[in-house]
């Protein structure tokens, strides 16, 4: 099913007739003021595959120049369709609105990557100076009256006037996000409200930039002694971060993808306890870089707008829109899993000090489970490595790309379209079955200065049809250590199923079918879904032989490593489950607070307090530097949002090994036509009904994790 090509001649991909949307977007283009942008970086993308982002030409001042002057363009065509004579239609309205913006829709996409993705002084700059612009210019719009007005009628009225489902449902659901964002408010709540989320843009600006500050250090190991235990090329990797640092012996970088590997293999007790705190205190070392004042600033500000938007505490308001709907039922969830985590964390303390012969702190925790993984199930993670270098896993993720939905990952020459970074990778994604287009796939593997913490996926253009096929370009982002003098990246079991979720992400956007980009988002707590199933093909056995090759003898892994890696597959889920509930629970707890707390340190302790936290594990993302939740709202009271999508997951993916084929083509093909081509053109309960027939069942979620199913 090549639903990601092009629309068929005769309709639209959400059923719509060609001949309406044509007629529909040239109403649409008639009503909005034709404007010539003066910004270089708004223009239309020019070069290949449809325009491409011109990553060449972005400067700090260009990019700024293009942010100011695209809000310009943007009010004219709002204030247009708002102020139009005519009664509202669908075409005059809501198509019109779709099509508004689409200069500062392209300097947006260069913005997101330029302060993410390379994040220098001068970018963090235009960040802090832009960011409140574009509140502001983005509650204008929500606040216009007349506009909104002409969105509830179309709404209110979409079965008299015979619109489609999908037509319907753009139209109730622009309405509803008005709403729910203050345009049902008088003057002086709207007054409120914009003064609420123009300070929020800031606090979340400088939260963010702490953070990355705090991020670009390192702890040095001045001696081999230091670095003992390490596997050979964490070890190359340090000593190359070392020498880019300017620094004598080994640099251990404050991320994750360079703490970890030390915490699980480095012998040196005392030296694991130093980088182990100087990861775990990011943005709480009471300094320039401190996040606890911000983080007060921002549940404050966020409890004042829930209030003046009629809801009891931010988590209600954030959660109108998720499959959950409210936190009671997303802490249901939770808690189901609590317990069983925390039982077995206690489970796997015991057999660690049968090792240690001391208690087990929380720098010991990643280093003896290594032991006990060694003891029990004769696995040692460093033999796994070889087998996982980086460029093959991304080709192993094409492939399954291409055995599950058809898909084909070309590589394109240097210098065949800009990239924003000499690292970038491009690709170009077509149809296996008739060669036809899809979009661009640009691959960001490796940290940097300036670049954030962590994995994510972006979409610089998103798929839709109502004004002619756009195509999609995508990109995946890590945080690789980049290797020196073309020596092999290896990376853990855990990096390569990271990479194939942000990979899930990217696969989501490039098989897109819906007429409407509007209806592209989905919730909060489905959007991890399709990427978190796809973790699970890593370890399938076509991959494997294709793609997971020992980096030195070239031979595929042999099954008898599957099988202990299979045996040990629930190991030190205690581990994993409380590492990552413990920050879910902490922030649906501090979002439903009826007092805001000031002392955020202390809030964190008293609510793990509660929970019953065990004290030889940290939260996987303590307050201070936890950017899901305050570099944007887009996480708050939504971290609970990877448990939620994991039942989907699980239970996905046991529909595929009951098949006895995890690439089933059947079930797969339902999987991309209903769950990742569909976007939110329809509830995305009811899609999971279509395609498993029923709702999905939080036991096998139990069972991949490896505990009590009753």
């Amino acid at each position: 099913m090549a639903l990601s090509g092009c629309a068929t001649a005769g309709a639209g991909a959400g059923g719509t007739p060609a001949a309406t949307l044509q007629a529909d977007a040239a109403v649409a283009r008639a009503l909005l003021p034709v404007q010539t942008p003066r910004a270089e970086l708004l223009q239309p993308w020019t070069g290949p595959y449809e325009g491409v982002p011109p990553w060449d030409r972005v400067t700090p001042a260009k990019l700024k120049e293009a942010l100011l002057e695209g809000i310009e363009l943007r009010r004219a065509e709002y204030l247009a369709i708002a102020n139009n004579p005519e009664p509202p239609t669908f075409a005059n309205t809501l198509v019109a609105t779709q099509m508004a913006g689409q200069p500062l829709q392209r300097a947006s996409a260069l913005y997101g990557v330029m302060t993410s993705n390379i994040g220098s002084a001068e970018y963090q700059q235009v960040d802090r100076e832009v960011s409140p612009v574009l509140s502001a210019a983005g509650d204008e719009i929500t606040f216009n009256e007349r506009l909104f007005q002409r969105v509830k009628a179309v709404a209110d009225n979409a079965r008299a006037a015979g619109l489609t489902a999908e037509q319907t449902r753009l139209a109730e659901r622009s309405r509803d996000s008005f709403i729910r964002n203050g345009a049902a408010l008088d003057a002086a709540g709207k007054a409120e409200l914009g003064r609420i989320n123009t300070a929020l843009s800031n606090a979340f600006t400088s939260f963010g930039q702490k953070v990355v500050a705090d991020e670009n250090a390192w702890t040095v190991i001045p001696t081999e002694a230091g670095v003992a235990g390490l596997p050979a090329s964490n070890k190359a990797a340090a000593a190359a971060a070392a020498r880019a640092r300017n620094v004598q012996g080994w640099a251990i970088v404050n991320t994750r993808s360079s703490v970890d590997p030390f915490l699980s293999f480095g012998d040196d007790r005392a030296m694991r306890e130093q980088v182990w705190r100087k990861f775990v205190n990011r943005g709480d070392n009471g300094d320039g870089n401190d996040t606890n004042a911000t983080i007060a600033e921002i549940v404050r500000l966020r409890a004042e707008r829930a209030r003046l938007l009629g809801f009891a505490n931010h988590a209600e308001w954030r959660m109108q829109d998720t499959m959950a709907k409210t936190p009671a039922a997303a802490m249901s969830l939770m808690e189901r899993v609590w317990a069983p985590a925390k039982a077995r964390v206690a489970e796997e303390v015991a057999d660690m000090r049968a090792i240690a012969g001391h208690d087990i702190e929380p720098w010991d925790y990643l280093y003896y489970a290594e032991k006990v993984r060694k003891q029990k199930y004769d696995l040692d993670q460093n033999e796994l490595k070889p087998y996982f270098e980086l460029n093959n896993v991304k080709r192993g993720a094409f492939y399954m790309a291409g055995r599950l939905y058809g898909f084909d990952f070309k590589p394109l020459p240097r210098g065949t379209v800009p990239g924003f970074h000499p690292d970038v990778e491009v690709f170009e994604v077509t149809n296996k079955s008739d060669g036809s287009h899809v979009g661009l796939f640009y691959s960001d593997d490796f940290s940097r200065a300036g670049k954030r913490s962590g994995a994510w996926a972006t979409t610089y253009r998103s798929y839709s049809t109502y004004d002619g096929v756009k195509n999609v370009l995508s990109s995946n982002n890590n945080n690789f250590t980049k290797a020196e003098g073309g020596e092999p990246i290896l990376i853990s079991l855990d990096d390569a199923e990271t990479l194939f979720h942000e990979f899930g992400h990217a696969l989501h956007s490039l098989s897109a079918a819906y007429t409407y980009p509007a209806l592209g988002g989905t919730p909060r707590d489905y959007v991890e879904y399709p990427s978190q199933v796809h973790e699970h093909w890593v370890l399938s056995r076509p991959i494997l032989d294709g793609y997971m090759k020992h980096v030195e003898t070239g031979q595929p892994m042999p099954q008898s490593l599957v099988d202990k890696i299979e045996a040990a597959s629930t190991f030190n889920q205690g581990y994993a489950t409380v590492s990552y509930l413990s920050s879910a629970l902490v922030d649906m707890d501090l979002h439903t607070q009826a007092t805001p707390p000031t002392d955020i340190d202390a809030f964190e302790r008293d609510s793990l307090a509660r929970y019953g936290m065990p004290r030889e594990i940290v939260m996987r993302h303590r307050l201070p530097q936890f950017n899901h939740l305050f570099t944007s709202d887009a996480y708050s009271a939504g971290y609970y949002s990877y448990l939620w999508s994991e039942v989907m997951d699980a239970d996905t993916w046991a529909y595929f090994e009951e098949s006895g084929d995890v690439f089933n083509p059947d079930i797969a093909a339902r999987y991309k036509a209903i769950i990742l081509a569909e976007g939110n053109t329809t509830d995305r309960g009811e899609a999971y009904r279509r395609f498993r027939g029923r709702d999905p069942e939080v036991a096998a979620l139990l069972k991949v994790r490896g505990f009590p199913t009753s």
